[in-house]
């Protein structure tokens, strides 16, 4: 009698803490679909820039990964027809500040993109996911704040070997940024009925005239403008 009552009160037990045992909302993805989403592409069609301003604000710091992300960029940007002239590149000293410097050049009115371009690679602290996080969420806030497409071109890694394999060669992914800007800058001035003038003024946004960005090629001392 006691051996029946002890089964009947175990399988009892077991059923109702079965019950409450917390249970994972997914599987992990297999490792095959997580290397189609690292090799995938995105296909940009005639992209015609002609008139298109983007600045580009770089960090110094992973200067030697971020350069070769920020000529992937130019390289995407002239091949859309952006001329030198409307190529602006200003920067600052690491991902944190690219937020606030994005703010600043999408108010200056004198581009039609932002890209911001930086490196983040995961060290032994917490403070890798919390930089991505701000970083992330500030640089999407800037884009929606002021109608300035703002591109988020900061690789986020997990090692200096990701970062190499995406900041180099056929897979850089700085040429996906420059693309992207302009076919964002394209869309959002016929989106809002935008001219881009060469006098800086952006049209019925009411920034009013504003001086241009100088060049990397001019910029000579600290500064955006």
């Amino acid at each position: 009698m006691i051996s029946k009552t002890f089964l009947s009160l175990s399988l009892v037990a077991s059923i109702v803490t079965g019950a409450f045992v917390p249970k994972a909302p997914f599987s992990s993805p297999p490792a095959s679909l997580l290397r189609m989403g690292a090799d995938s592409e995105v296909s940009f069609g005639d992209l015609d820039g002609t008139d298109v301003r983007v600045g580009i604000i770089r960090t110094r710091w992973n200067d030697e990964h971020v350069s070769n992300l920020v000529d992937g960029a130019k390289k995407a940007l002239k091949a859309c027809n952006v001329t030198d002239d409307n190529i602006f590149v200003t920067e600052v000293p690491g991902a944190f500040e690219l937020p606030l410097a994005a703010k600043f050049l999408a108010l200056s009115g004198t581009v039609d993109a932002v890209i911001c371009c930086g490196v983040l690679i995961k060290g032994d602290t917490l403070h890798f996911e919390y930089i991505c996080e701000a970083v992330s969420s500030g640089i999407m806030q800037i884009g929606l704040s002021t109608n300035t497409p703002t591109i988020f071109g900061v690789l986020t890694c997990l090692n200096e070997e990701q970062v190499i394999k995406r900041s180099t060669g056929e897979n850089n992914h700085g040429e996906d940024w420059g693309s992207t800007a302009v076919e964002m800058a394209l869309l959002k001035n016929e989106a809002l009925g935008v001219t881009a003038e060469k006098s800086g003024k952006m049209a019925n946004l009411g920034f009013g005239d504003a001086k241009p960005l100088k060049t990397d090629t001019e910029k000579k001392s600290p500064g955006f403008f």
